[in-house]
């Protein structure tokens, strides 16, 4: 507000007239207006909202794009952001419908659910007569619920390129050579979503396995081309094969990127530093681990490594004794500078690098809810571990309990994650006893004219494309289950 001011004054001061307008997304603030008002040029505007609340990146993922939402409510105590959700969500109500099953976890969700409540009766959605709702299950998490897994390195395909190249709005930005283009300097923007028809097949897979599946697609390429140069074919044939020819743009596109993913994937340091994490989650060497840390200061590796590995180690292990956590931090300044002992602070205030003051849960969390899936086949997946690779991200397993089976048979286990939990029922199903079981929701919300209902599942305070890929992965296999019993969800 500040800097539109000084823009106004400075245009009044050389005597220019002009129109001013100023549009907020998704609102205007009182606080806003007020600076407005105190710099004497609130007259002068024109005040308008554009009411964007949720932005559609992908077929199945919508975003609050509220990037620093985490920070603020976890260091800085402003909580605004959760009535933003909570309106995104309602507004969202009035298309389809009061969603009747609402599962919260964590002090922020509990809060959003409590919110969204009071705009319903504030602002009803829907009338008596109205339709069953489309979606059925609304599942809210808080980031702090599971801090472990945002700390994993990712291994889906869409995962690493993140890790490496750092996926933006459904694209990465990155240089042209690496495209297999000849100039030097160049940045090239590539898109990455579901009108892909290749990326939308590999994305969700395990890294190991994208690189097997291109090197089958561009062996039945070159056999197909050989067979079409070497014998005759029919029209249909030839056809056949022009359309695999218009594919080959995406497949060189893929390849590029796959081939680039892997001068990061085959170094020491990246598969020492994946070790490192899976023991750090098994949680049974602690001075290894510490060690290893310990080690990556000294030798001032990439800074952004060495908090991850940190944070991962305090959470596990509920902490770090006072002597280990003074000596690391003094450490981690001495090697990358003062200046970070802000960012070290703030770590401090979110609670993700603490000193210990109680025994760890996390063994018995880790056990209770089977995080570590031995012998995890990544070609052939059975579990939602592969996208880790032997690691099941905590926050999808109690997705996963939430759809099956609800939460009150893994109730003792939520009360050992951070914040609070709920389980409500909404709109006009509200006075009905049973929503604990997907079976129960299933038959209370059947939709009449055949269309499947929806769970809808939002994080506060962001979510890894891993995890997207573990979402995508339960929902696949749910719907085999549902379509095997007559239910209908995706």
């Amino acid at each position: 507000m500040k800097f539109i001011c000084s823009n106004v004054h400075d245009d009044v001061s050389k005597g220019l007239q002009r129109e001013y307008f100023v549009y907020f997304v998704p609102r205007h603030t009182v606080v806003c207006e007020k600076i407005l008002e105190e710099e004497n040029v609130y007259n002068l505007m024109t005040i308008g909202e554009y009411p964007l609340y949720i932005v559609p990146l992908d077929e199945d993922v919508l975003s609050f794009e509220l990037d620093l939402a985490y920070k603020e409510s976890q260091v800085d105590g402003d909580t605004s952001s959760l009535w933003h959700i909570a309106k995104a969500i309602h507004k969202l109500e009035f298309s389809f419908g009061v969603i009747p099953n609402v599962r919260a976890k964590g002090k922020a969700s509990v809060c959003v659910a409590d919110i969204l409540n009071r705009m319903q009766a504030e602002e009803p959605v829907n009338s008596p007569d109205m339709v069953v709702p489309e979606i059925n299950t609304f599942i809210l998490l808080d980031r702090e619920v599971d801090m472990v897994t945002p700390m994993l390195s990712q291994l889906t395909y869409e995962g690493l390129l993140d890790e490496c190249l750092h996926v933006n709005n459904g694209s990465v930005e990155l240089d042209a050579s690496i495209m297999g283009l000849q100039e030097e300097g160049k940045k090239i923007k590539v898109p990455l979503n579901s009108s892909d028809k290749l990326f939308k097949e590999i994305r969700d897979l395990n890294f190991e396995v994208v690189v097997q599946v291109l090197h089958q697609k561009a062996t039945s390429m070159k056999q197909d081309y050989t067979e079409v140069t070497t014998t005759t074919q029919s029209v249909s044939e030839l056809k056949d094969f022009v359309k695999k020819l218009n594919s080959l743009p995406e497949m060189t596109e893929h390849i590029n990127l796959a081939q680039h993913l892997s001068t990061f994937t085959s170094k020491p340091a990246f598969l020492g530093q994946l070790d490192m994490e899976h023991t750090i989650v098994e949680a049974q060497s602690y001075d290894i681990c510490f060690e290893y840390i310990e080690e990556l200061i000294h030798k001032q590796e990439p800074l952004v490594n060495v908090p991850r590995l940190l944070i991962l180690f305090s959470i596990t292990s509920s902490g770090l004794p006072k002597k280990q956590f003074d000596y690391l931090r003094r450490e981690l300044l001495h090697s990358y500078g003062f200046e970070h002992m802000a960012t070290l602070n703030n770590l401090e205030k979110a609670g993700l690098l603490r000193k210990q003051e109680s025994k760890s849960n996390w063994l018995t969390i880790k056990r209770a809810l089977q995080l570590v899936v031995e012998d995890t086949d990544t070609a052939n997946p059975n579990d939602i571990a592969y996208v880790f690779s032997g690691y099941a991200p905590l926050s999808i397993r109690l997705v996963q309990h939430a759809v099956r089976s609800g939460w009150r048979p893994i109730e003792e286990i939520l009360k050992l994650l951070p914040g609070p939990h709920s389980e409500t029922r909404r709109g006009r199903f509200s006075s009905s006893p049973s929503y604990d079981t997907l079976q129960a929701s299933a038959n209370i919300d059947k939709v009449a004219d055949g269309r499947r209902s929806l769970v809808l599942v939002v994080f506060i305070g962001g979510i890894t494309f891993a995890e997207i890929s573990a979402l995508r992965f339960l929902s696949a296999q749910l719907c085999q289950i549902c379509c095997m019993k007559g239910w209908h969800m995706i």
